[in-house]
């Protein structure tokens, strides 16, 4: 093992406690997050792990090296509602192939989506369809690694079911510090009671005549036994997280509400198979999210996904930009719960007016801010890290240089300011349908009548400029000392 240490500090949900992040290679730093099922369009809970681990992906990226980071994050495609649409819709396709015919839309609506959050493209993300079945190049496939556990003594069949036996791994229930006693397994598909715990999993069940399947061949106590069938909800991302980071890797991260079942699962279904004492060395759980003040849901009627957020008028009237909603999220730390609100957008907005105008027109020049990147190698302060970029545009205002390029280089830390302020502003103009042409020329136009002293007519475009939501801020250029305007649409 490399030490690696950049002075990166991680709260690993395991030993629930802060610690020292040392990747086991500091030339291959490896991280698995939990995707989407691409069943329907993704929500704005689910934009929360996406961009607090492209965060996470961004500064181990800055520490260690672009090409010295994996990331991985899975496509779920194998559910039964997926399966059976599958099956409905494209009949004569082999399953695979229907199944991508049908998940193709929602998963490139979520590939939009998290691009216009700010997110970058994770360095792989497999399909969990693509490994169900042993493959020809050799990485790790579901069915394999269920007959790796059958062959551990780990799993047992019953009734058309491979389960996982809990009671065979003493540490079970080490993630979520749950009593096995107590413990009630979840899985995607409906569970009888046949099992010898109340805790044990499914890990591959049949499938009926009527229903999808995948041939699978296992072996157990010596003889052949052949499940048309499909896998459990947990499997596939240990085997797609060992087919791509190893047996043992850095960072396993996704909600706090995968703690259990599914991450206790995969450490279970991981370590009994490969025959290792854990999964991955760090865990990080980022908090649950609630919109208004209240959970999130259809019966609730404020359920809401990324892409109504982004291109309807749902959420607060109005549509929101993808930059506007990536700085909501990350005003509170990933642990924390956070309230989404239309309040929090507004303020995230004008935050974001503000530093736009205070990094203006300057080009990203990939440089540095080292008190940006020590809030966040303190488990990703993103918190602190906002606080001092709010120092730094003040600093900027007042015409101070290396503050204005502190703000932008530390922004882009956040994956924030990636524009500058022209294109910030009109794009704002353009989504709001201005003729931005036109009040350009009554900008320019107002001046003119500034410059001639004739302040009524100056004020009467003002006015006019008012009523179409124009606000308009004049300003002194630093160079000449003329009078300026910057104009905005005013929300």
């Amino acid at each position: 093992m490399t030490d690696g240490f950049k002075g990166l500090r991680v709260y690993n949900t395991l030993t629930r406690a802060r610690e020292d992040f040392v990747p086991f290679d500091a030339d291959n730093v490896r991280m698995y997050v939990c995707g989407p099922t691409v069943y329907d369009y993704a929500h704005i809970g689910n934009a929360r792990p996406a961009i607090v681990f492209d965060v996470l992906f961004r500064l181990l990226r800055h520490l260690y090296g672009a090409d010295h980071v994996t990331y991985v994050r899975n496509i779920t495609d194998v559910d039964d509602k997926i399966n059976a649409r599958a099956r409905r819709d494209y009949p004569a396709l082999p399953l695979n192939e229907a199944i991508r015919a049908v998940t193709e839309k929602t998963a490139d609506q979520y590939h939009a989506d998290v691009a216009a959050l700010g997110c970058l493209t994770p360095t792989i993300e497999p399909r969990a369809t693509e490994f169900v079945l042993p493959r020809t190049d050799g990485l790790t496939d579901m069915a394999s690694l269920i007959q790796s556990l059958i062959d551990r003594g780990h799993a047992y069949e019953a009734k058309g079911e491979i389960l996982f036996d809990t009671e065979s791994m003493p540490t079970y229930g080490g993630l979520s510090r749950r009593k096995l006693e107590d413990q009630q397994a979840g899985a995607r598909v409906a569970v009888e009671a046949h099992k010898k715990n109340p805790a044990d999993f499914v890990l591959w069940k049949a499938s009926s005549l009527e229903e999808p399947g995948w041939d699978a061949q296992f072996t157990i106590a010596g003889a052949p036994l052949a499940i048309r069938g499909r896998p459990g909800w947990h499997i596939e991302c240990s085997a797609m997280s060992a087919a791509y980071l190893g047996e043992v890797f850095d960072i396993h991260g996704g909600g706090l509400d995968l703690i259990f079942p599914h991450h206790e699962n995969e450490i279970a279904q991981s370590c009994c198979a490969h025959g290792t004492d854990r999964m991955a060395r760090y865990w990080m759980h980022n908090g649950f999210l609630q919109v208004e003040g209240r959970k999130m849901s259809k019966s609730e009627g404020n359920f809401i996904t990324i892409h109504e957020l982004l291109a309807t008028e749902k959420f607060g009237g109005r549509s929101w930009s993808g930059e506007v909603l990536r700085l909501a999220m990350l005003m509170t730390h990933y642990r924390e719960p956070i309230d989404f609100s239309v309040r929090k957008l507004e303020e995230a907005e004008a935050v974001l007016d503000g530093w736009y105008r205070a990094v203006g027109d300057l080009a990203v020049d990939g440089g540095d801010c080292a008190t940006v990147l020590a809030a966040l190698c303190d488990d990703l302060g993103t918190t602190g890290a906002i606080a001092v970029l709010h120092e730094l545009r003040g600093e900027a205002a007042k015409g101070n240089e290396a503050a204005r390029a502190a703000l932008k280089a530390g922004a882009g830390l956040l994956g924030l300011l990636p524009s500058t302020e022209s294109d910030w502003f009109a794009a704002k103009a353009s989504g709001a349908d201005i003729d931005t042409g036109a009040v350009d020329a009554l900008v320019e136009e107002r001046l003119r009548h500034l410059r001639e002293k004739n302040f009524a007519e100056a004020d009467r475009l003002r006015d006019e400029l008012t009523a179409q939501n124009i606000q308009l801020m004049d300003y002194k250029d630093p160079e000449t000392g003329d009078r300026r305007t910057r104009w905005e649409v005013k929300r």
